[in-house]
């Protein structure tokens, strides 16, 4: 977090309002008796995980997931206090780590199982664990023939408490849903599974982002909501999307001004040569700060309130613009890279399909020297 009276000329700003509002337009979402583990990893999706988890927490979340072991011991370094499930593998040399910071592991392999079942036998009390079932993600996971060996031979460890079963959706944005309903009917085959051999599951979860939209039949206990938290969603145009609100802006100010004739080039290997006097403003901030080099030529940002488009190829740390069609620009003007600015807004989704990719990878590119500012809500 940066101090808001600070002068930052590249920022990336957070508005803890539009998360509060995201946060409410899933509740609304969600079957009865259904509740949320808010997905944190990859740095909150490039919106800084501590002041994102601190702003859930703040408003009624008990449960967060990260993707490694090393995100959850930065969570709890930095107070974070409510549950943390470990999404990702867990490998047995961070064994001592996980249990030492009171994180959830989520188990996908009888090996972890067994070694995680040694490790906490040295507790007074049944250490939780989720269990991960492969339903056709092809990813991490117990297959069913693997959880059925484990309740038939009854070597699930008396050290561990079930707390959670848990799968992931591999195409619940795609537009055929036979696919995620395959799955769903798999996961509900491990459930009964457990249930037989007497196993009282509390956190069952399954739906990711567009699973809670599209399938409300896999809410379960539990959801994981990712990317609609901080306001995007890939689901398919037939699809009724929530309301929800872009989180992140990230801007930047003009560095300097120059004027260039017809013939002349900007920026490495003379990708865009001038066909009439153009004026460029040069912006500090480039690939090594997130900015793609796939908009070189291609992308736009907002320049009082007006597109200005990419020129040249995108630098390490500088990015160029013509801004011969905007009147009265000048050095210090803020350009937006993502976000509003007068009637005209730039969303990481825009900048996805400009580059060919998904919002996910835009907002998590951001890199973590630009500094974050965070807007209450």
């Amino acid at each position: 977090m940066v101090n808001p009276s600070t002068f930052l000329p590249a920022v990336a700003t957070i508005d803890l309002a539009a998360l509060a509002h995201n946060l409410l337009q899933i509740r609304r979402l969600l079957s009865p008796g259904c509740d949320i583990m808010g997905v944190v990893k990859a740095n909150a999706y490039g919106h800084g995980a501590v002041e994102i988890a601190q702003a859930l927490n703040r408003h009624g979340m008990l449960r967060l997931a990260v993707f490694s072991i090393e995100e959850g011991v930065a969570l709890r370094q930095a107070g974070i206090t409510v549950a943390i499930v470990i999404l990702g593998p867990i490998f047995r040399e961070q064994l001592d780590d996980l249990i030492a910071h009171r994180l959830t592991p989520v188990v996908s392999d009888p090996s972890t199982l067994t070694a995680l079942g040694q490790c906490a036998a040295q507790g007074s009390a049944p250490y939780p664990i989720h269990l991960k079932i492969e339903t056709g993600m092809g990813r991490l996971g117990l297959t069913q023939n693997e959880l059925e060996a484990i309740l038939a031979k009854h070597t699930f460890p008396s050290s561990l408490r079930l707390e959670g079963l848990m799968s992931h959706l591999a195409d619940s944005d795609g537009l055929d849903p036979d696919s995620t309903n395959q799955q769903i009917t798999r996961f509900d085959r491990a459930i009964a599974a457990l249930r037989e051999e007497g196993f009282n599951v509390p956190m069952i979860h399954l739906s990711n982002s567009a699973g809670i939209v599209r399938f409300p039949s896999a809410h379960y206990s539990l959801v994981r909501p990712g990317i609609m938290l901080y306001g995007y969603h890939t689901m398919p145009h037939t699809v009724q999307a929530p309301d929800l609100r872009p989180v992140l802006s990230l801007t930047t100010r003009i560095a300097q001004l120059r004027l260039i004739q017809p013939g002349e080039t900007v920026s490495y290997n003379r990708t865009f040569m001038a066909k009439r006097p153009t004026r460029i403003a040069v912006l500090p901030i480039g690939y090594s700060d997130g900015v793609s080099r796939h908009l070189s030529n291609r992308g736009h940002v907002l320049i009082r309130g007006r597109r200005a488009p990419i020129v040249g190829i995108v630098c390490m740390d500088m990015v160029m613009v013509d801004v011969t069609e905007i009147q009265d620009v000048t050095v210090g003007d803020e350009a937006v890279l993502i976000g509003e600015q007068g009637h005209e807004r730039i969303t990481a989704r825009d900048i996805a399909e400009w580059t060919g990719t998904i919002s996910y990878e835009v907002l998590c590119a951001i890199s973590s020297q630009i500094p974050r500012r965070y807007r209450p809500s």
